[in-house]
């Protein structure tokens, strides 16, 4: 629908409910104009500090992973899952269901589960620790030795013992500087141990 047809619906409706309408068209603003930032416009902010400030503020830590969408058993291939280890996690939305997680755009691991269109948060508790520490690697078969099975509606990895998992799937990707910002439209979720302590990260170390 254009603008014009969007428009028409709205009078109809403005109608429908007994308000009144103007008379004469309303002038359109001007659109803004679009351009890059200049350099000299970019805030005096140093990558170190801004990392160092904004560590004081503990997250939870998840994993989120993907089913192959290959055939095989070749490590770190389309043939074997994919997961990554993911702090900037948070639900989204009630209705509908969505969550949102943020991934950096360099990630090996982001197209794979991008070509998968699926994914599961896996919500990590207080033993988890090393298993966190396996997934935040680069390359190599990252689920050697970790027990999971298949989330009911997408069939992502479950990791076993995690403290809460939701099975989504991809429902929009948006940028957001050097981070893509991913949201998941959640199919099914479910805890494990209600009584299991959170994984939680704050300062640069596990808490």
């Amino acid at each position: 629908m254009g603008h014009a047809g969007m428009a028409a619906t709205a009078v109809r409706y403005l109608r429908s409910v007994g308000a009144s309408t103007v008379a004469e068209p309303v002038e359109a603003l001007p659109r803004p104009e679009l351009r890059a930032v200049g350099d000299d416009e970019r805030a005096p902010v140093d990558q170190a500090e801004f990392r160092r400030v904004l560590g004081n503020f503990a997250t939870g830590v998840t994993v989120v992973t993907a089913p192959a969408t290959g055939a095989g058993k070749d490590p770190g291939s389309e043939t074997s899952p994919a997961g990554f280890a993911c702090q900037s996690f948070s639900s989204l939305s009630l209705d509908p269901p969505l969550v949102c997680f943020m991934v950096g755009r360099t990630s090996s691991t982001w197209p794979r589960i991008a070509r998968a269109g699926v994914f599961c948060v896996n919500v990590l508790g207080a033993h988890q620790g090393e298993l966190c520490r396996g997934f935040a690697v680069r390359g190599g078969d990252k689920f050697a030795g970790v027990v999971y099975d298949a989330t009911p509606v997408t069939g992502s990895p479950r990791l076993a013992d995690a403290t809460a998992w939701i099975d989504c799937t991809i429902h929009a990707v948006h940028t957001g500087g050097d981070h893509l910002i991913v949201v998941g439209r959640v199919e099914a979720l479910g805890t494990g141990d209600d009584e299991a302590d959170p994984l939680l990260f704050h300062r640069g170390r596990f808490i």
